[in-house]
C-alpha cells in the first residue's frame, strides 16, 4: 500500500521519505535545532546534490571534507552542516556495514518494539526520546509494527498529536505544534 507523508510541505521530498527507508532515517537524524520541514527535506537535498539519488554507499565512501562541503552548500542541509554531515556519514557507514545499505533491513530485523527501539537508539544522533519518536513514526506511518512497538514508543505511540509521527496533514501539523508549545510552557512553569 503506498504511503503518503506530510513532513516537508514539498511533495517530492515527502515522496522520497514515503518510499526510501534511508531517507526517512536521515531526515529523523537531522530533526534537531531546525524546523521539521528543514530536517526532513535534507534527504531530498542530498539526493539532488548526489545526482538525483540518495545513495548511502556513496555517502559512506565519500571523503569527509567533500561530504561536509556538499552539506554546507547553500542552502545547507542543517544549521550545523559540519556536525550533521559527520553524523549522516557515520549513519550511512553503519547502514552499509551492518544493514546491506538499507535501513529497511534494520527495521525488519527487530522482532519486538523494544528491540527496534534498541537498534535505532544505537545509531549516531538517536537518543532515547528520538528513538521512541522514530519507532512511533515507523509504526503509525510506515507499517513497521513489531509486537510491543507502541509500548516501546512510550507516549509517542499513543493516539493524539504529540510528534512528527502524528503529522498527516496541515491540520495535524498545527495540532502537533500546539501540543509542543503546551509542553514547553508546562516544563517552563514547573521550573519557575
Amino acid at each position: 500500500m503506498p504511503r503518503t507523508l506530510y513532513l516537508t510541505g514539498d511533495p517530492d521530498a515527502d515522496g522520497l521519505l514515503a518510499t526510501d527507508a534511508n531517507a526517512l532515517l536521515i531526515g529523523m537524524l537531522l530533526d534537531q535545532q531546525v524546523t521539521m520541514e528543514k530536517a526532513f527535506s535534507g534527504p531530498a537535498v542530498l539526493a539532488e546534490r548526489l545526482g538525483g539519488r540518495l545513495d548511502v554507499a556513496t555517502i559512506a565512501a565519500m571523503d569527509p571534507g567533500e561530504f561536509v562541503a556538499l552539506c554546507s552548500r547553500t542552502p545547507a542541509i542543517h544549521r550545523f552542516p559540519k556536525a550533521m554531515a559527520e553524523r549522516v556519514q557515520n549513519l550511512c557507514r553503519i547502514l552499509v556495514d551492518s544493514w546491506d545499505a538499507d535501513a529497511a533491513n534494520l527495521f525488519a530485523a527487530a522482532s519486538t518494539g523494544r528491540e527496534l527501539k534498541k537498534l535505532i537508539g544505537a545509531l549516531p544522533g538517536f537518543g532515547e526520546q528520538k528513538a521512541r519518536i522514530f519507532v512511533a513514526l515507523l509504526g503509525k506511518q510506515w507499517g513497521v509494527t513489531p509486537d510491543g512497538w507502541r509500548e516501546a514508543a512510550g507516549d509517542f505511540g499513543q493516539d493524539g498529536h504529540r510528534s512528527v509521527a502524528d503529522i498527516t496533514s496541515p491540520e495535524t501539523l498545527r495540532l502537533v505544534r500546539e501540543h509542543k508549545k503546551e509542553m514547553k510552557a508546562a516544563a517552563k512553569a514547573s521550573k519557575g
